[in-house]
């Protein structure tokens, strides 16, 4: 491989590395604050001991998390130091805002929290979590406003003189639709990872019927959450690919390996395509339900590969631009899967639950813990199919990826890097599932109520 195959490797794997820790501690973040609302709210010792239990899951993931998120934003520079130059006046604002203001905000707030136990009132203490959770969600928020920009460039102009990219309307950007559709569906699904990771330790540890009573209400409230976070995933994933089939029509339609243009399209189950003669052997259908679900009518038209890369070809000049319509079809299929599994366990869990016979069904909590890795599942195939369904365009419609390439950077250093890179996140890895499997397996700790008032520190 040369050093452009080699790069976009890199970043991937660095990329799906990174985003193992992040939804994790977006939803721990938000569970651990509800749950020392709930203390503060009944002054229960029993939502102390959660808080303080699930909080410390939440901060071993984190430190991990900021550690891997780190490498991202020196790879524009030195991989792709061409795109840097050419998008960075757009770029670097929201990932600026990002350093500046939301992990600056959950960062300084996250050590008052740490430290603040006993120091704090328990007012002001309770402020402090919620304060990091919502850093967590403007964090993600200004990232997703820079990858959505690249999916769906707004609010720029291109200076005839420089040739590059400008920003000249930031707020054209920070309300790109394509950037609170991200938002929304990322912040659910992270939601829903933190309530599939409490569903899982919380099962491991009801089978084994210790501190049934903290559990059970860890139980609680993750299958609340997860119910809710899972159906706002579906709905907003349906609003994101309606989105996607207006404004990147090419990724809806490898996604469902439509090759010429229909009325009355069918939904793909299973298909066996021919890339090379565009067109399928084998194509198992639900009828007409593309069309429902992306024009919200029974005989609308869906665009396909062959006829929008025409277009492209008319448009942008002679080449390929069809990404790899086998990865972006079973991805999607994969995250619409363990959405649909996601729905299953958490509507399952309540109606146990509202028996009264949870703790009774062994079976779900022996299938309970595995339920732990559908969300990653999810998340990863996810962010596969957005991302190398926008292929070749590193900014759809204005730069081909191929051409953001560092002119200065040659195979043998990225593939260096790329080795070192993955070894060392694989050892983060390991270490965040080792930290996370034994504290978990843990019972939650015998802790004294703060007091009222804070106690003076010299």
């Amino acid at each position: 491989m040369d050093a452009f195959d080699l790069a976009r490797w890199q970043f991937a794997i660095t990329t799906i590395f990174h985003f193992f820790f992040v939804p994790l501690s977006i939803g721990l973040a938000f569970i651990t604050a509800i749950m020392q609302t709930a203390w503060y709210r009944t002054k229960d010792p029993a939502y102390l001991r959660m808080t303080r239990f699930w909080g410390k899951l939440f901060l071993i993931n984190f430190a991990l998390g900021v550690v891997t998120g780190i490498v991202q934003e020196f790879q524009f520079g030195m991989n792709w130091s061409t795109y840097s130059r050419f998008v960075g006046d757009i770029f670097g604002a929201p990932l600026a805002i990002e350093g500046l203001l939301a992990f600056f905000l959950e960062s300084t707030f996250l050590g008052l929290w740490i430290f603040g136990w006993n120091r704090l009132p328990p007012r002001i203490h309770l402020a402090t979590i919620w304060l990091v959770a919502i850093g967590t969600g403007l964090s993600a928020f200004f990232i997703l406003a820079a990858n959505a920009w690249m999916q769906h460039p707004v609010g720029y102009e291109i200076n005839p003189e420089t040739g590059r990219a400008e920003l000249q309307d930031i707020m054209a950007m920070l309300t790109n639709v394509t950037a609170w559709s991200h938002f929304a569906h990322t912040m659910l699904a992270a939601l829903l990872t933190g309530g599939m990771f409490v569903i899982g330790v919380s099962a491991y540890h009801l089978r084994r019927k210790q501190e049934t009573v903290i559990f059970r209400r860890s139980m609680t409230i993750a299958l609340v959450i997860s119910l809710f976070a899972s159906l706002g995933v579906a709905f907003s994933g349906h609003f994101q690919a309606q989105l996607v089939a207006q404004q990147q029509p090419m990724k809806t339609a490898s996604a469902e390996a439509l090759w010429e243009t229909e009325q009355g399209a069918g939904f793909s189950l299973f298909a066996v395509g021919d890339v090379e003669n565009g067109r399928n052997h084998i194509n198992i259908q639900l009828p007409n339900m593309l069309s429902v679900l992306t024009t919200n009518t029974w005989n609308g038209e869906v665009r396909g590969i062959n006829d929008i890369q025409a277009e492209y070809e008319r448009r942008f000049g002679p080449g390929s631009y069809i990404p790899v319509v086998g990865v972006i079809y079973w991805t999607f299929r994969l995250m619409v899967g363990a959405g649909l599994l996601m729905i299953l366990i958490s509507v399952v869990g309540l109606w146990l639950l509202r028996k009264g016979t949870l703790e009774d069904a062994t079976w779900y909590l022996r299938l309970a813990p595995f339920a732990i890795a559908l969300p990653y599942l999810a998340n990863s195939t996810g962010w596969i199919m957005t991302e190398m369904g926008r292929q070749p365009w590193v900014v759809f419609g204005v730069m081909l990826t191929r051409d953001a390439l560092s002119t200065s950077v040659g195979a043998g250093f990225v593939l260096t890097t790329l080795i070192g890179f993955t070894v060392i996140y694989g050892l983060l890895s390991v270490v965040d599932v080792y930290l996370l499997s034994r504290f978990a397996r843990s019972e939650p700790p015998e802790v004294t109520e703060p007091s009222a008032e804070p106690a003076l520190v010299y």
